[in-house]
């Protein structure tokens, strides 16, 4: 792999983003700190050391998409790696709301539509609008890699068998927000297969985040562990993919 890779993790100034970024500062990488919240991000690269470097970056406002994308050209003329980590579940979910209350509140039949299309600004749309911006800087690197980070929770696989524990949670927001993610990113590989820029998929398994009130069951070390193998993986790696830790498939 090349010395002095350059990394992008968006939503890197918390919980998966964050552990993400640590890891691959202590692989060698430069890792630039998307972060929605310029203070934050400087917070963050702060804690993790001389390896990271703090970048506003609101995934859903494409000037500071585009501000993002110029600054990385500016100073380092190309992009190796993005991981597209920044995610939302809700707009305002209660302290105290679990994850089950949520999804009898956003059922497709009592759903606010301004809660779906909100989060899916941020998971989807969000995305795309990176994903679009950076390719341009990606395409000068001489090994690529995209790593989106997803939820075993949108597999339509999955969710369409009866006996699949989290189908009971399967909804229109959060859920359906993966699934689509999924869809952009299998877009996003048929798009690139022909080149030398790998595309891939990872889930993070249910982590405890602020994405669901810390609610989750594995660490975020444990639940990083997958995106950071992937993303360290070199230009033989594989592209493509859909996996949990440890480089277990997922059905789409």
């Amino acid at each position: 792999m090349p010395d002095n890779r350059i990394a992008l993790v968006t939503g890197a100034n918390q919980g998966v983003g964050l552990q993400v970024a640590k890891e691959l500062a202590a692989n060698g990488v430069t890792v630039l700190v998307g972060s929605r919240k310029f203070e934050r991000g400087e917070a963050a690269a702060s804690e993790i050391g001389p390896r990271a470097i703090a970048l506003q970056l609101d995934v859903t406002d494409q000037d500071s998409i585009t501000a993002a994308a110029a600054r990385i050209g500016d100073e380092f003329g190309r992009l190796d790696l993005l991981v597209q980590n920044a995610a939302i579940s809700n707009t305002g979910r209660r302290p105290d709301e679990t994850v089950e209350d949520h999804a009898r509140l956003t059922r497709p039949s009592n759903v606010s539509l301004d809660e779906v299309r909100a989060v899916w600004e941020t998971n989807v749309f969000g995305v795309l609008a990176v994903y679009q911006a950076m390719l341009p800087l990606l395409r000068r690197s001489a090994d690529a890699r995209i790593v989106n980070v997803s939820s075993g929770v949108g597999s339509l696989t999955s969710n369409a068998d009866p006996a699949f524990g989290y189908r009971a949670l399967f909804g229109p927001v959060y859920p359906a927000s993966k699934t689509a993610l999924n869809a952009i990113t299998l877009a996003m590989m048929i798009e690139l297969e022909s080149t030398g820029i790998k595309v891939n998929l990872v889930s993070p398994a249910y982590t405890r985040t602020n994405l669901n009130n810390y609610g989750g069951t594995e660490s975020v070390e444990d639940g990083s562990r997958e995106v950071v193998r992937v993303a360290l993986l070199g230009p033989e790696g594989p592209s493509g993919t859909f996996t949990r830790w440890e480089n277990v498939t997922i059905p789409w």
